[in-house]
C-alpha cells in the first residue's frame, strides 16, 4: 500500500476535515472518524484525493468503541502510522448558572470525550505504530488563557497538553514523536454563533491580524508535526492563535 495510514478523529467537519484533506493531498490513506455524522464523513471520503480511504464510526468516550475503531483502522489500512486526536466537544457551563447535577454531567462528558477518549485511542494506536510513528493532538488556546464559561473544556485541553508531553518522553525510545497544536478561534461550525455580530467583531480584534484562523492553517501545522522531518519537535505545543494570546 502507498502512503501512510492516518487516523483523524472528528474528521467529518471543521478542523478535522481540513486535516484529512491535507493528508490525502500528499498521498496518504486516511481513516475519517465520526461519531454521529455518517453522511458528512462519506461525503468527505468521496472528496479525498487518492484511494484507500475509509470511514469509521465510534464514540471515543466509550473505551470499547475506541479500541474497536483503532483495530478496524489498522486492519483496513495495514497499521496506523499517524494519529491525529482532533475530536472534541465544547459546552457552555458557567459555575454560577448551572445546577450541581448539570455541572457534574458536563465535566464527566467533556473529559471523557476531550481527554480520556484521546488517551484510550492513543493507547490502542501505539500498538500498531512502528518507528517513525506520529501522534498530533489538537488542543486549544483555552488551556492557557482559561475558559471561564466552559471550565471543563479548558481543563480537558490542559490535560491533553500534559498527556502529549508525557507521551513524547515515553514513546521516544520507540521512535514515535508526539506533538500538540493549540489553536485559538477557528472559522468552523462549532464557533459560528460566536462569530456573529458585535461578539464576532470583538473576537476578531483579539488578534492583531483582525481575523480568526482558517481550518487549513491548523491543518498545515498538523501536517508538519506529523512529517518525518518533525521528530525533533516532539513534546512541543504550537500556539496557533494569530498572536491573540502570548504565553512565556
Amino acid at each position: 500500500m502507498s502512503g501512510r495510514a492516518v487516523l483523524v478523529t472528528g474528521a467529518s467537519r471543521g478542523i478535522g476535515r481540513a486535516i484529512a484533506l491535507a493528508f490525502a493531498a500528499q498521498g496518504d490513506r486516511v481513516a475519517v472518524h465520526h461519531r454521529n455524522s455518517p453522511d458528512l464523513a462519506e461525503q468527505l471520503r468521496a472528496e479525498l484525493p487518492g484511494d484507500g480511504h475509509v470511514v469509521v464510526r465510534a464514540d471515543v468516550a466509550d473505551p470499547a468503541e475506541a479500541r474497536r475503531m483503532v483495530e478496524e483502522v489498522a486492519a483496513a489500512l495495514d497499521g496506523v502510522d499517524v494519529l491525529v486526536n482532533n475530536a472534541g466537544i465544547f459546552a457552555h457551563h458557567p459555575i454560577t448558572e448551572v445546577t450541581y447535577e448539570e455541572w457534574q454531567a458536563v465535566w464527566r462528558e467533556t473529559l471523557d470525550v476531550n481527554l480520556i477518549g484521546p488517551a484510550n485511542v492513543t493507547w490502542n494506536a501505539v500498538r500498531h505504530m512502528g518507528r517513525g510513528g506520529r501522534i498530533v493532538n489538537v488542543s486549544s488556546r483555552g488551556a492557557f488563557r482559561g475558559e471561564p464559561d466552559s471550565p471543563a473544556y479548558g481543563a480537558g485541553k490542559a490535560g491533553m497538553n500534559a498527556m502529549g508531553q508525557s507521551l513524547a518522553i515515553a514513546l521516544a525510545p520507540l521512535g514515535i514523536a508526539v506533538a500538540t497544536v493549540a489553536p485559538g478561534f477557528v472559522e468552523t461550525d462549532m464557533v459560528t454563533e460566536h462569530l456573529k455580530g458585535e461578539r464576532g467583531d470583538a473576537i476578531r480584534t483579539q488578534s492583531p491580524f483582525g481575523r480568526v484562523a482558517r481550518p487549513e492553517e491548523i491543518a498545515a501545522a498538523v501536517l508538519y508535526l506529523a512529517s518525518p522531518a518533525a521528530e525533533w519537535a516532539s513534546g512541543t505545543i504550537v500556539d496557533l492563535n494569530g498572536a491573540s494570546y502570548l504565553r512565556s
